[in-house]
């Protein structure tokens, strides 16, 4: 296996961007990779003083991503791309991950991954003929006590799971609607761009693939209800989902994004027949765990009698918060191992496994998690069976 950094490329995440400078950061962060081209916004000044910020070749900020994907295919091997990033608004990521993929680029990109059902399966085919690996950041897989969480989930220590109880509560519309964050977000309320639904698509996918993440419990049906407090243009802002597995497992599903007061309340409550976990991403480094005799234990990252994939997910010691960004760049680090072992090299060993990151198939999942609720919620038959 060749000895050196992955290179990468961003289309998207500028000056002024709040994601770009976080997978910046992210996939930084274990020197096994570093931006070397991109195309960071549409406004060409802006795409040349990102690029300057980020002392990149000019040769290789591009003004299109078109041209980018069409001039980085043919550069010599030594110094091709091996990978993007798209963090660009909803309804160019259809286009502008095909686009790489068939150019030969593995690809990253955030959530929802495309505008439809229709669009996420295409782009599964696509990735699929193409032989291109394809991440999805939903990066709160990413915590170690996430992995905790999932592992004492595959094991058994819980019994057989009852119910899910998931809430993600934010409360950014009315803090921007105030003026406070005036601009901030400003695209996601037109559906031209965000695409029929904010709140479901924006943070509730993230919910739903939290779910799945730690149980491997499938949807069979949901029953939805929406609701637009101020979004206004039909995009909801708030939601609340009843939800059957297959196999017998309930399960709520909650997302809002117009409570005064909240930042980022992603909480995840998981019951079996023998116990109960508690993980809250504003607390990320510990894992509730309550037994039958209602005897509590709090798990810290870090700590004694934690599973490998746990610790092998920490950077810091216990009592030193890692954050988000390292969440992030553990998703990051499984991605570049699968990238390795396709180059023909050999998995290293330790550290987290190649291909534990969310993919395509993700992504597919969570826009039939979108429209089998904005279905739910627009019927006088609340039960749906969930798309596939």
């Amino acid at each position: 296996m060749e000895n050196r950094k992955l290179r990468a490329g961003m289309i998207g995440g500028g000056i002024g961007a709040f994601i770009g400078p976080v997978h910046r950061m992210a996939l930084e962060l274990d020197h096994s990779a570093e931006i070397v081209a991109g195309a960071f916004s549409r406004d060409s000044k802006k795409t040349e003083a990102s690029g300057a910020r980020l002392y990149l070749d000019p040769q290789r900020v591009y003004h299109d991503y078109r041209a980018m994907a069409e001039r980085e295919a043919a550069l010599p091997e030594d110094r091709r791309l091996d990978f993007v990033v798209i963090v660009t608004p909803n309804s160019t990521h259809f286009e502008i991950a095909s686009t790489f993929l068939q150019h030969g680029f593995h690809v990253v990109c955030d959530k929802p991954v495309a505008l439809t059902l229709e669009e996420a399966k295409s782009l599964q085919s696509i990735a699929s003929e193409n032989s291109r690996l394809f991440m999805i950041t939903h990066a709160y897989t990413g915590y170690p006590m996430v992995k905790q969480a999932r592992q004492m989930v595959r094991n058994g220590e819980l019994g057989d799971i009852l119910k899910v109880v998931v809430d993600y509560l934010q409360g950014w519309v009315p803090f921007r609607l105030q003026g406070a964050g005036k601009g901030e977000k400003g695209w996601k309320f037109d559906p031209k761009v965000s695409g029929k639904s904010l709140t479901i698509a924006d943070i509730g996918i993230h919910a739903e693939n939290l779910v799945h993440y730690i149980t491997a419990l499938e949807i069979e049906e949901l029953c939805a209800d929406t609701t637009s407090f101020l979004a206004g243009h039909g995009l909801e802002d708030d939601g609340s989902v009843l939800i059957r597995f297959r196999g017998g497992s309930k399960g709520v599903l909650s997302a809002s994004q117009t409570l005064a007061g909240e930042h980022n309340g992603l909480v995840i409550r998981i019951y079996g027949t023998k116990k109960g976990l508690i993980w809250k991403q504003e607390q990320p480094e510990e894992l509730l765990v309550r037994d039958l005799n209602r005897i509590d234990t709090v798990l810290h990252k870090g700590g004694p009698d934690l599973y490998e994939e746990a610790n092998a997910a920490k950077r810091l010691p216990s009592g030193h918060p890692d954050g988000l960004i390292v969440a992030f760049a553990n998703l990051y680090r499984a991605f570049y191992q699968s990238i390795r072992r396709q180059q023909g090299g050999e998995e290293p060993s330790g550290g987290i496994p190649s291909g534990d990151f969310p993919n395509i198939a993700d992504g597919v999942r969570g826009m039939a998690f979108v429209e089998t609720v904005l279905q739910s919620a627009a019927s006088e038959k609340k039960w749906i069976k969930m798309k596939a």
